[in-house]
């Protein structure tokens, strides 16, 4: 009996520890996997969490981007990017809509942000001009 009792919490443990599952970013602390520059900027970080469970956090979305140039998407459970107009709130980056606007400075320079609401990145457009992107599209530009 007690051998059983080990090996279920030895399992339940086990799973635990391997959960595929958002981690929150230590601003001001971590550093960028891609870049090393410590992420400080809550409207523009990144995050990848791999099927292992295994957490990346990036300082922009274009470092996230050209990390997945290197990396076996099959491998990357979580897509996720700060909302722009929520700073700190991780999305989900397959569903975020783009926006690069030269009036909207992003940590790397490439003035690239994400917006959970499609809506509010055509407002922010509206008044700060620039181009709209889809996952899709943004991952074109970064082949």
């Amino acid at each position: 009996m007690k051998k059983q009792l080990f090996l279920l919490l030895f399992v339940l443990v086990l799973s635990l520890g391997c959960s595929v599952r958002s981690k929150p970013i230590d601003y001001g602390h971590v550093g960028c996997h891609y870049c090393s520059m410590t992420i400080v900027d809550k409207q523009h970080a990144t995050q990848l969490v791999t099927t292992k469970g295994k957490v990346f956090n990036f300082d922009a979305a274009e470092c996230m981007m050209n990390h997945l140039k290197d990396v076996d998407e099959s491998d990357i459970s979580l897509f996720l990017v700060n909302d722009f107009d929520q700073p700190g709130v991780l999305v989900d980056a397959k569903r975020a809509t783009y926006l690069i606007s030269e009036n909207i400075p992003s940590p790397m320079g490439a003035f690239l942000s994400a917006f959970s609401e499609e809506q509010t990145a055509k407002k922010i457009m509206d008044i700060n001009g620039g181009e709209l992107l889809s996952w899709t599209e943004l991952k074109e530009n970064y082949k």
